[in-house]
């Protein structure tokens, strides 16, 4: 009896320890979980990718990668950033479906989208 318990009781150690480590394992998405990331990049005058498809709950990350500042300004200014200098991030959660044209303020031939499914 004492040898039954205590496989049973290595047993569950044992399946504890593997249901902790599958919840805590980094990178995994949890079911359900709709958010997402994304990052562009702003280097020698442009944004990359200039054209950017995304799901509604994703968060975009710009970070300028430049000597000078620029702006992220949406143009119809549901977004906007402030100056950004170099290595400066600014990040915006699109919400709603959509094409969001956006362009830098300091810089205005600078234009790209993201088109929110």
């Amino acid at each position: 009896m004492k040898k039954a318990r205590w496989i049973l009781g290595v047993a569950l150690t044992v399946l504890a320890a593997f249901a902790s480590i599958a919840v805590t394992q980094p990178g995994v998405a949890k079911a359900g979980d709709q958010s997402a990331s994304v990052e562009v990049k702003i280097d020698n005058f442009s944004f990359g990718p200039a054209s950017l498809t995304v799901a509604a709950g994703t968060t975009v990350t710009w970070t300028n990668n430049d000597d000078v500042p620029h702006t992220v300004v949406s143009d119809d200014k549901v977004f906007k950033s402030k100056a950004l200098d170099t290595d400066d991030k600014f990040s915006y959660t699109f919400t709603k479906p959509g094409t969001y044209n956006y362009f830098c303020s300091v810089h205005p031939k600078m234009t790209a989208k993201v088109l929110v499914r």
